[in-house]
């Protein structure tokens, strides 16, 4: 395996467009899946995402666009997913190339529904792709601060430590710098969970907490948060590293979470339905609260603010009630 070799991008949304972003500063071409022709032809007559991040410009000739995932698959050595974690799933069963001897970057914040697994605990299980050629992308990075080139910080996360600094590097610029770690399961269930974190205290700032509540609430956040790792992931890690602790803040706090724009909105008022509808984009960490919840049902770790937005969201429970409650047990 040569690496990175050819990289392709697998998404079309914002998060995918910022990492062509970042790949292209690095390297000639890329070859791009995006599932719709008719998003394709946009961005080729317009030199830019027609949809996500427009801003960001891009050179027409240095990116192979293609419908046909098999076909990007095959023409790649190094794949970057880049989907939302609900149609993950759906993608690869458009699946026939072999890619267990591809280098693959998931960096997808989310878990597989129905499965219950982190994407690469899937990819190992029904796609044979070895620890060794699975690496993780994480750290407290917004697409649109790649899009104005703010200097943001990634941490690449790989089994094996050689290729993650390979990758690591070969990622750096004047606005990117980067790290390396090897824990990927960590990293990917950290990055779930701040989601779930960031919902909460969207939720506290429709209902009107002050700045107070929500430090405490985010002080909380990141102790779950570190409970819950270390049961599922037991291995000695740092929990207050930008990849865990950074990431959560950002998604917290930042006007450009979605999360927490969603998590607003249902503080508000709105019903998760209705607020999904006028988003118009992918609130990770609504189908991430459901997925965690089962998955601790094996683990039983203590995790009230997880509790409260599921309650919220899927039981439909007062959020003054339930952010009332556990502003009570909160320390």
């Amino acid at each position: 395996m040569k690496l990175p070799g050819r990289i392709a991008i697998i998404g079309g949304g914002s998060w995918a467009t910022a990492i062509a972003k970042m790949v292209l500063t690095n390297t000639d071409k890329i070859n791009w899946y995006m599932r719709r022709n008719d998003r394709i032809d946009e961005f080729r007559q317009l030199g830019h995402n027609p949809a996500y991040l427009s801003s960001v410009k891009f050179d027409i000739n240095r990116i192979f666009f293609s419908s046909n995932l098999n076909e990007i698959v095959k023409k790649s050595d190094t794949l970057i997913f880049a989907t939302p974690s609900p149609y993950f799933k759906q993608h690869l069963k458009k699946l026939k190339a072999k890619i267990s001897d591809k280098f693959i970057i998931t960096s997808i914040k989310g878990i597989v529904p129905d499965e219950n697994m982190i994407i690469s605990e899937y990819l190992k299980t029904f796609y044979n792709v070895p620890n060794d050629n699975i690496a993780v992308l994480g750290g407290p990075c917004h697409a649109e601060e790649i899009a104005y080139e703010r200097l943001s910080y990634l941490t690449v996360g790989c089994n094996d430590t050689e290729k993650a600094i390979l990758f690591a590097d070969f990622l750096k610029s004047h606005y990117i710098n980067t790290c390396t770690s090897q824990d990927v399961a960590g990293i990917e269930y950290g990055s779930v969970l701040k989601n779930v974190y960031a919902i909460a205290a969207g939720i506290c700032s429709g209902l009107k907490y002050g700045d107070n509540f929500q430090a405490v609430l985010v002080s909380n956040a990141i102790q779950e948060l570190n409970r819950f790792v270390s049961t599922v992931n037991p291995i000695n890690r740092n929990i207050t590293d930008s990849v865990y602790l950074g990431d959560l803040l950002v998604t917290a706090y930042s006007k450009f979470s979605r999360n927490h724009m969603f998590g607003t909105m249902i503080g508000k008022g709105y019903s998760v339905k209705s607020a999904q509808i006028e988003m118009e984009m992918i609130a990770e960490g609504y189908y991430g609260v459901k997925c965690i919840k089962e998955i601790n049902e094996k683990f039983n770790v203590y995790m009230p603010i997880l509790d409260a937005v599921y309650n919220i969201l899927y039981k439909r429970m007062s959020p003054y009630v339930e952010i009332k409650l556990l502003s009570e047990i909160l320390k």
